[in-house]
């Protein structure tokens, strides 16, 4: 009888350790998003893009004492159209020697993909004014301007497989920011390829 209570102590023994085992390691399922109110989406909107850095391309920069700083009277307008001294022509022959460009506001950028803009991300009709929320994590996660599945893909520097990566929390967080911005007019022009230059 002790035989047996000691084979059957040990399967049971087995098997706990086996469920533990196979429950221990990491998961791969987000946490669940935590539903917090519209001033704190908000706050959190704003500490977010203030340190990921959204100014540094999606809004036009100023001379200050420390060197390039973002122009506050455009906040977030992306690429200003028309605006200050016109971009020269970019030399492919940089490329050819492992080099990319970028305008001097920072808000144009040329590669091996072209010319590409900086999105006005203000909350004007003519930035991301007439998003829905859907559109704006949609655009994030996959990549698809304006969050349009048809719609072309995004392109360099803009680094949206890291935004990809922040849960629905903080993409919320993020829109619901922007959407509180000043909005700023400003039709940012489209991207130009290579083959076009």
């Amino acid at each position: 009888m002790k035989k047996k209570m000691l084979a059957i102590t040990a399967i049971a023994s087995g098997i706990m350790i086996a469920l533990v085992a196979c429950n221990s390691g990491s998961t791969t399922t987000p946490p669940p998003v935590t539903e917090i109110s519209k001033d704190s989406l908000i706050k959190r909107g704003e500490y977010l893009v203030s340190t990921i850095g959204c100014d540094d391309c999606h809004s036009p920069k100023v001379m200050g004492p420390q060197g390039p700083m973002p122009d506050m009277e455009h906040r977030f307008a992306g690429h200003m159209a028309g605006v200050g001294a016109p971009l020269g022509k970019p030399d492919p022959n940089s490329l050819k020697s492992g080099w990319m460009q970028m305008s001097a506001d920072l808000t144009a950028a040329f590669g091996p993909w072209g010319i590409s803009y900086a999105a006005n991300i203000s909350s004007d009709e003519t930035g991301i004014g007439n998003w829905t929320e859907q559109q704006f994590i949609k655009s994030l996660r996959e990549g698809k301007m304006k969050g349009m599945t048809e719609g072309r893909p995004m392109l360099p520097p803009m680094p949206w497989p890291n935004f990809a990566k922040l849960n629905d929390t903080d993409l919320k967080s993020i829109f619901a920011y922007l959407k509180t911005t000043k909005p700023v007019n400003n039709v940012v022009p489209g991207p130009k390829p290579i083959t076009e230059l």
